[in-house]
């Protein structure tokens, strides 16, 4: 085969191909034994590029060539060498394609569309890695404020964030909200931000609460000297989660939240990156299980988590921690965490918020895994606090503390009475949830 022939393939070694042309997509896949992966793997590649199950005129060699996508790497697990076991039902394997960057161009839905696509419905597939070429990425703003902005916003410059959620979840008027964002930021808390089950709501609407918890965070900053960012939620449908987002900047929202795979990742980027909203957003993870709990299809949850929603513009996004009531294993909260925060080309660092269920006798630990730039988001564990909300949010700020003094929660409970009620009231928060398993 001569080599312009060889350029038409869906097929290439991986030095042989400009990784600045490509979006390479790693997928783990099982299938039968039987089925030859390494002549069903090219038809994936070209299925989400040029061609169709049959070859059609218009799929020339020169289409092939500059729009085809290409298998880079089929590789078993384990490396069966000599012989595969004659009982063997199924093979696992890890399968590279690279697809051209042209076919895509810098925005979200077509890049899914080709990543993801309908080989999505063709077996165990499951994507676990995108990298992306420098041009791609620059088709993107990303954070506005990142890391680093919120720190200057706020005026806290190396220990983790404290989030609180107003809890109920919903059904609340506003005066009781009110209340209890006054009561949480008087505790101790950086951020405090709507649950993801109310937004504008007919009996609490997403104006009201602009206007009065933003009276609140003045009259506590005059007492307290800290600024307490209210992230109000904007989820709704298109276009009035757009006028949500205008209104709520305009009402004096000092932050934005937005369901943000409810209601589409470049629902999110165009907020994100339109000029005259000059506030952080926080991205909530409802609905992401429906798209990474599987083992074996849909998209690995630091894609889902972590570099999808960095990439469309979210200054925070909260995530699963182990450590509560989330069903999420460490390996997967840390590479989260990394995909938020790592060197992404030009692109600023994310907050992670970890979330699901917290309590301050958890903050070590999270403090311990990820270090210092991270959310530490609490609801039940603020509101429920046996000395209230108040001393919920002091019994969470006394635990980071501790922490970052490396002094043990034990210890400093000794002289902290917020923190020890925390401790006792909750040794085993989730006791009673474990008895209904």
């Amino acid at each position: 085969m001569k080599t312009d022939e060889m350029l038409s393939q869906p097929i290439a070694l991986p030095d042989g191909v400009d990784y600045d042309d490509y979006v390479i997509g790693t997928y783990t896949v099982t299938f039968p034994a039987a089925f030859p992966m390494l002549k069903l793997a090219p038809m994936l590649a070209v299925e989400q590029s040029t061609g169709t199950w049959v070859a059609v005129p218009g799929e020339t060699p020169e289409v092939r060539r500059r729009h085809v996508a290409k298998v880079i790497g089929v590789y078993e697990m384990p490396d069966y060498e000599f012989s595969v076991p004659a009982d063997l039902k199924d093979r696992n394997w890890v399968v590279q394609i690279a697809f051209p960057e042209v076919n895509i161009g810098s925005q979200i839905p077509m890049m899914l569309t080709t990543i993801v696509g309908n080989i999505s419905m063709a077996g165990q597939i499951k994507l676990v890695d995108i990298r992306f070429p420098k041009k791609y990425i620059a088709g993107f703003k990303g954070p506005k404020f990142g890391i680093e902005g919120i720190r200057k916003l706020l005026g806290v410059k190396k220990r983790p964030l404290l989030n609180n959620m107003v809890k109920p979840c919903t059904g609340y008027p506003l005066e009781v909200g009110a209340e209890l964002f006054k009561l949480a930021a008087l505790g101790g808390c950086d951020i405090v931000k709507d649950d993801e089950l109310i937004a504008d709501a007919s009996f609490n609407s997403m104006k009201g609460r602009v206007k009065r918890y933003m009276e609140i965070e003045k009259q506590v900053f005059e007492e307290t000297g800290e600024h307490t960012l209210y992230t109000v939620n904007i989820t709704d449908s298109v276009p009035k989660v757009f006028e949500n987002a205008k209104r709520a900047v305009e009402l004096g929202a000092n932050g934005l939240m937005i369901n943000y795979i409810a209601v589409g990742i470049p629902v999110m980027q165009a907020i994100a990156e339109d000029p005259s909203i000059n506030v952080p957003i926080l991205a909530h993870m409802d609905v992401a299980g429906a798209l990474y709990m599987s083992p074996y299809h849909g998209m690995s949850s630091h894609l889902v988590l972590g570099k999808l929603p960095r990439l469309a513009g979210a200054d925070i996004v909260v995530i699963p921690a182990p450590y509560g009531k989330a069903q999420v294993i460490v390996e997967k909260f840390d590479l989260m965490a990394r995909n938020l925060t790592y060197p992404l080309y030009n692109l600023k660092p994310t907050w992670p918020m970890a979330s699901g269920g917290i309590t301050p006798a958890m903050v070590p630990n999270v403090m311990h895994e990820l270090g210092n730039d991270i959310v530490i988001g609490s609801g039940g564990g603020i509101h429920a606090h046996p000395q209230g909300p108040v001393a919920g949010g002091k019994a969470f700020r006394q635990a980071i503390d501790a922490t970052m003094k490396g002094i043990s929660l034990e210890e400093y409970a000794k002289t902290h009475k917020e923190l020890a009620a925390s401790i006792k009231a909750w040794a085993d928060p989730f006791k009673t949830f474990k008895k209904g398993v």
